[in-house]
């Protein structure tokens, strides 16, 4: 007994690591009144702290978001690198754009000037990214939520070229997608969904160093058989969490 009560008295004494002050800054963001209803309820399946911990997030990175849709990444992203760090955002930024005015979390975020060319083809949903640059240098984190299988061969090949070119020697990118069998043909049901292994294949073939694949996101109530948005499976799909590094010079 005498023992175990010594056992117990030292694990009380010892330190309580506190947690690093960008998932405090995080966890204020997440709290926000002003957040919108939507986005709070996505937070127990996207996983913004544990996601961004992969990525090796920091409050004092220069970080491009890619494509950011209505800013469900970009409201807790720009809080919490708004003191230290930076936040872009780029590619399809029109609805963050007309938010930003009137949603103080997005007061910070540059909104990059980006011409380039995206195109439909005749794959539906699919679309062409022309040859483009970002206009920054040195970043330190790129990220990219459930985009890459929005674009054809030739645009994701310009994209990661795009994505090498802005990085710093060292710096990341990170990429999550909804994930497709491995070289299964084109069909309706997987239109929104990415090979992970073809991913790794073409960032690979631009020059960047794998780092690492969490498992975050599995979801095996997830067959990979259905279109993401069909009601079986929407909000529960399998999505690849990948960490990809541009090489020290």
């Amino acid at each position: 007994m005498r023992s175990i009560l010594m056992l117990l008295a030292l694990l009380v004494a010892l330190p309580v690591e506190a947690a690093p002050d960008w998932q405090e800054k995080l966890a204020a963001a997440m709290a926000d009144p002003a957040r919108p209803d939507d986005h709070r309820a996505r937070d127990a399946n996207r996983l913004p702290r544990e996601t961004l911990a992969f990525f090796q997030f920091d409050d004092e990175l220069r970080v491009l978001e890619l494509f950011p849709g209505t800013g469900w990444y970009t409201r807790l992203l720009a809080p919490v690198l708004a003191e230290k760090g930076k936040l872009y955002a780029a590619l399809s930024t029109n609805r963050l754009a007309r938010a930003q005015p009137d949603a103080p979390a997005l007061a910070s975020v540059e909104i990059l000037d980006v011409s380039a060319e995206l195109e439909p083809t005749d794959r539906d949903g699919i679309y062409h990214l022309g040859a483009l640059s970002f206009w920054v240098e040195d970043l330190d984190l790129v990220l990219t939520f459930r985009n890459v299988h929005n674009l054809d061969a030739e645009g994701r090949a310009n994209l990661n070229e795009a994505v090498f070119e802005a990085l710093r020697p060292g710096g990341l990118y990170g990429v999550i997608d909804h994930t497709r069998r491995h070289m299964e043909p084109d069909a309706p049901a997987n239109r929104r969904r990415a090979d992970p292994v073809q991913v790794i294949a073409e960032t690979l073939a631009a020059g960047f160093e794998f780092v690492g694949y969490s498992d975050l996101h599995y979801r095996p109530v997830d067959g990979l058989n259905l279109e993401v948005g069909e009601q079986g499976v929407t909000g529960r799909t399998d999505r690849f969490t990948l960490l990809f590094r541009k090489p020290e010079a």
